[in-house]
């Protein structure tokens, strides 16, 4: 029974073993892996779109297109919306189809109140930003203008050109938690203003949402995604591409995409698709972008980019794997997310073998000029449950110091005891990764921009 078992085990391995040398060898197939890698994000953001927008009435967690979605709280545990969420700010979102018409979107006085509106295209790019670093605390208004559109902006709006006619913005607002301070982020997030250019000036009543009631409102978008039949998925992308054009330095894939059947402003020519391709898993062009993070050199144990981040040029590996681990990467000058999958002696974390600590000297704090956190999650970058119901250590806590100053973080599954539980981050009993996330880093030494303030790596205490 054992040796029957290892044949068909060794036999699987083989066959999986030719088709990632085939996929990568082969000149169709190689496109094929290009192609779903550079049409990732594209199809995640929409997805994303549909399960942020699939209601008729705004909640706190999604609204119809042009809507606003006011988020009163920091995301639940169990939300799976979108992967990587925190818990420091309410998210402020809206979803804009600008290929008819451009919207306007206002921006209320934030006075000192830390707060980012990054603009993303469909192809999770970042095309401009509003915020406390980038256009200050004042009032704002914004002319949201799609591909191609040629009109007159209203005095008093900004335009922005959106490279799609998808556009998100994915807005953080920094709160403490407490309940005085949603209310007061409720009244900020209540004066923000979203409706369509025709309607500026006047009286407005959005319309009721449109509800595809097919669509899986619980499964994860992630999952939802990488579940795709690869023709489906590219059938998809295709249709994507009718009205989010890509770049103009996305002119030699574009070229190498038409080989496969895939050609903006067309249908989807599934007859061009190689007859391999049609049965590969989209999880070995999944299992690339993996490949791709691991590839990065880890600084103390973290992950991390600060050269192009938000904006990726042609390198599509990194923008699929960004958009893997969760849509919405700002700007490295509004923000940064290392991340961490190793101790800092490249030892996996296991929460139920070990504890670890996270050290920092004496006035050694990340360096911000907005605010950072440590968010504790389970491998598919969701929030882990706890009993203390703590999901991040942020600089709103009071901590614990050590006699010298310094200070000790805890990241383990059980309490450190008492008189450390200031410090705990609970962790699961298995695989976990902790996130920083540093909003405005600075821009003079220590700074983690010039690599002059690192990360502290976490070390096994037992």
């Amino acid at each position: 029974m054992k040796k029957t078992l290892l044949k068909f085990l060794v036999a699987v391995l083989a066959i999986l073993t030719f088709a990632v040398i085939f996929f990568r060898s082969d000149p169709k197939q190689q496109i094929v892996r290009e192609a779903y890698i550079y049409g990732y994000p594209l199809v995640t953001m929409d997805m994303t779109r549909r399960q942020q927008t699939n209601v008729r009435e705004p909640d706190d967690a999604h609204a119809p297109m042009g809507q606003l979605i006011k988020m009163r709280a920091y995301p639940a545990v169990d939300n799976k919306g979108a992967a990587a969420p925190n818990a420091d700010t309410m998210y402020t979102m809206v979803w804009y189809d600008v290929s008819t018409q451009p919207w306007v979107f206002s921006i209320p006085d934030m006075g000192d109140r830390f707060y980012i509106m990054p603009m993303l295209s469909s192809y999770n790019e970042v095309f401009h930003v509003a915020g406390s670093r980038a256009t200050s605390g004042k009032p704002q208004k914004f002319l949201i203008t799609g591909p191609g559109w040629s009109g007159s902006v209203p005095e008093g709006l900004t335009q922005v050109k959106s490279p799609t006619a998808l556009v998100w913005i994915c807005g953080r607002i920094y709160c403490t938690g407490t309940p005085e301070d949603y209310k007061t982020v409720h009244q900020l997030q209540d004066k923000y203003e979203s409706v369509p250019l025709s309607a500026y000036g006047k009286p407005y009543t959005p319309p009721p949402g449109v509800v595809d009631e097919k669509f899986d409102m619980k499964k994860a978008v992630r999952k939802q995604v990488n579940d795709l039949p690869l023709e489906e998925f590219f059938s998809y992308l295709t249709k994507l591409l009718k009205t989010n054009p890509p770049k103009p330095e996305d002119a030699p894939i574009v070229a190498r995409l038409a080989k496969i059947g895939i050609v903006p402003g067309q249908d989807f020519d599934r007859s061009k698709l190689p007859v391999l391709g049609k049965k590969l898993d989209p999880k070995l062009a999944l299992l690339e972008m993996v490949e791709t993070m691991k590839a990065q050199k880890p600084v103390n144990g973290w992950l991390y980019w600060n050269s192009n981040a938000g904006t990726y040029g042609t390198d599509y590996a990194q923008r699929a794997m960004v958009t893997l681990i969760g849509p919405g990467l700002n700007f490295p000058q509004d923000a940064m997310y290392p991340f961490s999958e190793k101790d800092a002696d490249g030892k996996a974390y296991d929460g139920a073998a070990h504890n670890y600590v996270m050290h920092f000297e004496k006035g050694g704090m990340p360096p911000v000029k907005g605010f950072w956190s440590l968010t504790m999650y389970d491998p598919e970058f969701f929030f882990v449950p706890n009993p203390i119901n703590r999901y991040n250590l942020s600089q709103r806590n009071t901590f614990v110091t050590n006699q010298d100053g310094s200070v000790d973080f805890y990241l383990q599954a059980e309490s450190p005891g008492k008189g450390k539980e200031a410090n705990w981050l609970p962790a699961p009993k298995g695989k976990f990764i902790p996130m920083l996330r540093l909003y405005w880093p600075n821009d003079t030494s220590p700074s983690i921009l010039d690599g002059s303030w690192k990360p502290p790596g976490l070390k096994r205490a037992s």
